[in-house]
């Protein structure tokens, strides 16, 4: 048993990090992630570790590919806005297979957006960025998972020299709950023998880290083809998810986050009521359990999404049903009879379970 401490969800992520064995920190101050920064600020010169605040997202993102070079377990961590501008560099680091972990705790976009916490990013993190990289996305749903999801996504970035994105929002990040500190074993890691360790006349190591490995096209064809191979090994090994009272639901929800938490309160409401309703919670947003979906998909006949955005989630659970099942959606501008519009309670995703149901 680990130390149990009462923290938010921000503040869990970090201690995960640092159960992870991450030291170095580079980022950008944003809302509504700042005691992520704050807390490194703090915390990492009394360990021995590295944290920088830099001059924007962009440059916080070369920082990530050379401490990753390196072989350093290193963070950064923002909101939409940088997300969007962390982009270019993470494709470069996503060619050169380099690991590395990204938070991002979603804010409303597009664009500047608002400082209101929704699930807008989905797409942008699950699909790939620019040139088409993936990058294995994790989502917690407590400040619990926050803590021990980090560290997987360090493991699972280390395992397969990839870029591991943990998608929180600013509900979870402000969430606080009691969490156990513990550092979590998920198994060997191969040597990281690929790492640069610098030139000297010692036998130190130097090769050609850069992201213009592939401009000749016979070199280029070899690197693209051994990523797709490395991206189907991971949808083959790391799919991740929860079920809540599926086995005889009639109408089942789909949502991650902290909408998947309003969404069990839901089914325990409607299930009050002998209405058969369960949950389906992705906790790998990529790769997505289709599997699951496509089981449940003639048992069920029916799916209602929920999302804090328009409409995101949505197009992952329709490639799982196959056309097998209704899917129907509830999202972040739907009005109710509780709360205010535009916000998620389980009052009206009830509501909308009960209309979804006749």
């Amino acid at each position: 048993m680990g130390e149990e401490v009462f923290i938010n969800g921000n503040q869990a992520t970090c201690w995960g990090a640092l159960n992870a064995g991450c030291r170095h920190f580079f980022g950008y101050p944003i809302t509504p992630q700042n005691e992520i920064p704050e807390f490194f600020a703090r915390e990492l010169p009394r360990r021995g570790g590295r944290f920088v605040q830099a001059e924007s997202e962009s440059a916080a993102g070369a920082m990530l590919f050379g401490a990753s070079a390196a072989g350093v377990r290193v963070l950064t961590t923002t909101s939409s806005p940088g997300w969007a501008l962390l982009q270019e560099m993470l494709s470069h680091i996503s060619y050169c297979e380099l690991p590395c972990v990204i938070v991002d705790v979603q804010r409303g976009g597009p664009g500047q957006g608002t400082v209101r916490h929704a699930q807008t990013d989905y797409l942008s993190a699950t699909k790939g960025g620019c040139g088409g990289y993936k990058s294995i996305v994790l989502a917690p749903v407590s400040p619990q998972d926050c803590h021990d999801l980090v560290q997987l996504a360090f493991y699972l970035a280390d395992k397969y020299r990839v870029l591991a994105v943990m998608l929180s929002d600013g509900i979870l990040g402000q969430l606080t709950e009691s969490v156990e500190l513990k550092a979590i074993d998920f198994g060997s890691l191969p040597p990281k023998d690929w790492a640069l360790k610098g030139t000297s006349h010692k036998g130190g190591r130097f090769d050609h880290i850069h992201s213009t490995r592939g401009i000749v096209p016979p070199v280029y064809k070899t690197i693209v083809e051994g990523l797709y191979r490395k991206y189907q090994e991971i949808t083959d090994a790391e799919v991740r998810y929860r079920t809540y009272q599926v086995e005889d639901a009639r109408l089942i929800l789909v949502a991650y986050g902290y909408v998947a938490r309003i969404c069990k309160e839901a089914v325990n409401m409607a299930r009050a009521i002998g209405l058969k309703v369960g949950l389906i919670q992705p906790i790998t947003l990529w790769p997505f359990p289709y599997q699951i979906i496509r089981q449940k998909a003639t048992q069920a006949g029916k799916f209602l999404v929920v999302e804090d955005s328009m409409g995101q989630l949505i197009e992952d659970v329709e490639l799982g049903v196959e056309g097998k099942a209704e899917i129907d959606f509830w999202g972040m501008t739907e009005r109710h009879s509780v709360g205010e519009l535009g916000m998620l309670f389980p009052e009206g995703v009830f509501e909308k379970v009960k209309r979804c149901y006749e």
